[in-house]
């Protein structure tokens, strides 16, 4: 695959939770030769695989993907870290001659590779993650936390999950030792990258009806018994990855907190809410070429049209 001078011609297919983004990429493997780049925040841990929806053996064999089942549960992943091993893959795929894919819906992950962001270089302390692990236990969860974040920074906490707790403790832990907004400590170094962005979408309301069907079909494919099995290989609740859609909620269930039904439910509403947590941070993206129940023959022709203007 051509590049632009040093520039390394990148396609990013990002939208909303379940909107079609990995069977999109899968097919254009068909007509080009891709490899898939994963921008997924949850997609990265092993054993967890139904909630976040990974492409399955046939879509793998389909298609490479990087980035996926890269860390256990209990490990964690910065953002740095993402940033780096997603530059690598880059790098390694446009070097074998092919056209890297960047696929997915975390926004972090997402602007972190296109634009270049780094983290602040505050070491961690970890007596003041375990006071504010614990504040946020005793207050009911990572939301009573987020609002001490949007107290000291609230650019910060308008792009960071708030249902994330291990990105929550770590902004609030750089605005407490450094002194300093953690938004105004992070430095931008534009990559070697040429994007052509696109983006799927569809009604709301629709998207709404067929991520409910979706949260039912992962209930009758075993979600209940990953949640259990995850558990029983001492995976504790407050793990950032547990507090992932899907395994949150029904981890309620497991722990006898609500009954089945009630969780489900809070399933379906709290991956509505995050639909609309991805769309305001989209809306950050300039140059977005968005497609609402495309044929995927427009895109592919898109992509082709772009790549030969780059």
């Amino acid at each position: 695959m051509p590049s632009v001078g040093e520039l390394i011609p990148v396609v990013l297919i990002t939208g909303p939770t379940g909107i079609g983004k990995t069977a999109l990429a899968v097919w254009l493997g068909s007509y080009l030769p891709v490899e898939i780049v994963s921008a997924d925040s949850r997609q990265i841990y092993r054993y967890m695989d139904i909630a976040t929806a990974k492409p399955n053996a046939a879509e793998r064999a389909a298609v490479r993907h990087h980035l996926i089942d890269i860390v256990e549960p209990d490990q964690v992943l910065s953002l740095a870290g993402y940033q780096r091993l997603a530059n690598a893959a880059i790098q390694d795929i446009h070097n074998r001659g092919k056209l890297p894919l960047l696929v997915g819906g975390t926004g972090q992950y997402l602007t972190a590779v296109m634009e270049g962001w780094s983290a602040p270089e505050v070491p961690p302390n970890p007596e003041l993650r375990a006071e504010l692990e614990a504040q946020a236990a005793a207050e009911g969860g990572p939301e009573a936390l987020f609002e001490r974040l949007r107290e000291l920074d609230p650019e910060a906490a308008s792009w960071i999950d708030p249902r994330n707790l291990r990105r929550v403790i770590r902004a609030i832990e750089v605005c407490l030792i450094s002194g300093r907004k953690f938004s105004a400590q992070r430095t931008k170094t534009p990559p070697p990258y040429q994007f052509l962005k696109l983006a799927l979408t569809e009604g709301r309301e629709i998207l709404y009806t067929r991520l409910d069907a979706r949260i039912d079909q992962m209930i009758a494919g075993g979600l209940l018994d990953e949640v259990r099995t995850l558990h029983e290989r001492g995976y504790g609740w407050g793990l950032p990855s547990m507090s992932g859609l899907g395994y949150a909620q029904l981890g309620a269930f497991v722990r006898g907190e609500q009954p089945l039904s009630e969780a489900i439910n809070a399933f379906k509403r709290d991956t509505h809410a995050f639909v609309r947590r991805q769309y305001t941070w989209f809306r950050r993206y300039q140059g977005l070429v968005w497609f609402e129940n495309a044929d995927p023959h427009l895109i592919l022709k898109t992509i082709r049209a772009g790549l030969s203007g780059f």
